[in-house]
């Protein structure tokens, strides 16, 4: 025995020496890229007169970036194993088509759509906003594909022409809502669900006990689905110039329309009317270079990507004037959660320290909260909502301006501002609670595995590995049952409506903007734009600057985001690590179903509320 565990030992030692060799001599081969690229100079850009902005836009539309750790991004990257899709900030958007608009250089916007991931309809509308303008300026704007998402389609449209690739299409399907459902497989693994909740229609608990969706989400979803559909529809038509019974909405009539071109994707999107002409890339590069000239090295026409025009009009140091008034902007993403968090994430804390620091701030006046949020815990929404009500002490105005979503949790945040405004689109509403926690006796006893023992007290009679006592189910269910009256108490006084009202039209149902308006849930229609100037009018500012009050990255952060963005160092790691057809393949297959099972894993992994209380719409995530 003594022998085999020298011999082990021996291998560990060897093994463990290979690992720190490898990952030391990949350390020195970065440090000696980064020395390289730091000593070589970059290639100033240059836009030549008469160009062409390609809109080459990638990952999915956000209002704030996800934070990663740069090595790690790095390493995804390179070995295209990222499980976190790639973000695009939509005020980046926004700010590049504009500057472009007002720069004599650029002549022509060309829509490359093809790997945008896709956006809600709030977003989308904000750069169709943008793209509208740069027309109006008398430029013009080409979108070419071989395929267009509803997405993509839904910004395509906006320009002058469009054209597809003659073995090209375009998916324009509706929006859906199916989510995953588990409780036939909790109740195979023998897993006790623990359901505490209030509302008819609060229905985020239904994926762990039901095996459908019910009857009463079916109708709330269904309305609300709708609402997008048409609001979708409405836009698309207005943009084309063609009625909205050209969408297709029963398979029957798709399939008389697929029979009559014999299956041919393009011709049917021709016929249509959903693009003006079929051509291939090398046609649209001809078309380009007869429009705006060939560049330098007269292979192509004179353009400039989207990345290199942002980082073009992207000052090196953003400098904020000392002595104008401000108006902060502070965004509120993601799942909320008790504690600190990182960017992407709200935390009750963390959030609520960057409303502080507005507060403070003695050249900050107003305060816009930009919210994209399906809610989550109630104790740290309330800690972000008292930080809210300490603004307003203070004498600032605070406006809640909704993007994607604001519902449950993000309606309470939003609930006690002084004026709330929000996207036609917006989700918001969804005013329930529920508690959810799951114990493993059953199993554990097939196992056999099981728990005993002593307490000093009955109160003490809950866990994991025993279930719950009865009468402490109660008390969480009553528990529950005040959480609720809390919150329709909190929209009802701050919104001055009466709490009857406000319970009639919360049972955690969710509604579009347009429709919470007519409760008395929202108070004007419009974007954060128009949110930054009714804070401004509140205020009384006629002059001011808009700032945004965002999580600041540390010293070593910095540090290292600046070496591993560096794209040497970038191709260094991925030179290094091979690629994973495995992951690939994973990917490819497993799609949308591994994305589902990701975010309800992810909803319960981030369930941290200290009173295991939750205001949280799990049903506003929807199919584009």
């Amino acid at each position: 025995m003594n022998l085999i565990g020298k011999l082990f030992k021996g291998l560990w030692h060897g093994l463990n020496f290979s690992r720190r060799l490898i990952v030391n001599l990949l350390f020195l081969v970065i440090i000696a890229a980064v020395i390289i690229s730091a000593s070589s100079t970059n290639d100033e850009i240059i836009i030549d007169n008469n160009s062409v902005l390609r809109l080459n836009l990638q990952g999915s539309l956000v209002e704030e970036l996800t934070y990663e750790d740069p090595f790690d991004a790095a390493l995804s990257d390179a070995t295209n194993s990222n499980d976190q899709p790639k973000e695009l900030l939509l005020d980046d958007v926004i700010r590049v088509i504009t500057q472009a608009k007002d720069d004599d250089r650029i002549q022509i916007l060309l829509l490359d759509l093809k790997h945008l991931r896709g956006g809600h309809l709030d977003k989308l509308r904000s750069i169709a906003d943008a793209i509208e303008a740069f027309k109006d300026s008398g430029k013009t704007v080409l979108a070419h594909g071989a395929f267009y998402s509803q997405a993509q389609y839904y910004l395509a449209s906006k320009a002058n022409t469009i054209s597809l690739h003659p073995y090209g299409g375009i998916d324009i399907r509706g929006y859906a809502s199916y989510p995953l459902y588990f409780k036939e497989a909790l109740e195979k693994l023998k897993v006790t669900q623990h359901i505490f909740r209030v509302g008819t229609f609060k229905s985020a608990v239904e994926p762990f006990i039901r095996n459908d969706m019910s009857e009463s989400a079916k109708e709330a979803n269904k309305l609300w689905l709708d609402e997008l559909w048409s609001q979708y529809k409405h836009d698309i038509s207005a943009a084309r110039q063609f009625d909205t019974a050209n969408f297709d909405e029963t398979t029957d009539n798709y399939l008389a329309k697929m029979e009559q071109v014999k299956g041919d994707y393009a011709q049917y999107a021709l016929k249509n009317g959903w693009v003006d002409a079929l051509k291939t890339d090398q046609e649209l590069q001809q078309e380009l270079i007869a429009l705006v000239g060939e560049n330098n090295s007269g292979k192509s026409y004179k353009q400039i990507s989207f990345a290199k025009y942002l980082s073009f009009i992207t000052p090196p140091v953003d400098f904020v004037n000392p002595v104008t008034e401000k108006v902060a902007v502070i965004v509120a993403r993601g799942k909320i959660v008790d504690g600190k968090q990182k960017a992407g994430t709200i935390g009750g804390e963390s959030t609520a320290a960057l409303l502080k620091k507005a507060r403070l701030n003695d050249k900050v006046k107003a305060v816009v909260l930009r919210i994209d949020s399906g809610g989550g815990s109630m104790f740290a929404s309330e800690i972000i909502r008292n930080e809210v009500l300490a603004i307003k002490e203070a004498g600032k105005p605070v406006v809640a301006s909704m993007g994607s979503v604001a519902a449950s949790g993000g309606y309470w945040i939003a609930a006690s501002a002084n004026e709330i405004w929000a996207s036609p689109s917006t989700i918001t509403g969804s005013i329930g609670v529920f508690g959810l926690f799951m114990t493993f006796e059953n199993a554990l006893n097939d196992l056999g595995v099981y728990s005993d023992g002593v307490a000093t007290t009955e109160l003490n009679d809950i866990s994991l590995s025993r279930g719950v006592n009865p009468q402490l189910a109660q008390v969480f269910q009553l528990g529950v049952e005040n959480a609720y009256d809390k919150f329709i108490s909190v929209v009802a006084n701050s919104r001055g409506l009466e709490k009857s009202a406000v319970d009639k039209v919360a049972q955690g149902r969710v509604w579009t903007a347009t429709q919470a308006k007519e409760f008395g849930l929202v108070d004007s229609l419009g974007d954060k734009q128009d949110a930054i100037s009714a804070a401004a009018k509140l205020a009384n500012l006629d002059f001011y600057d808009v700032i945004t009050i965002e999580q600041t990255l540390s010293e070593k952060e910095k540090l290292l985001r600046e070496i591993f963005g560096t794209a040497m160092v970038q191709d260094t790691i991925s030179a290094l690590a091979p690629q994973s057809s495995l992951l690939k393949l994973l990917e490819k297959n497993l799609g949308q179903v591994s994305t589902d099972l990701e975010r309800h894993l992810s909803t319960l992994s981030q369930m941290n509320d200290p009173n295991g209380i939750y205001t949280q719409c799990m049903t506003c995530q929807i199919t584009y």
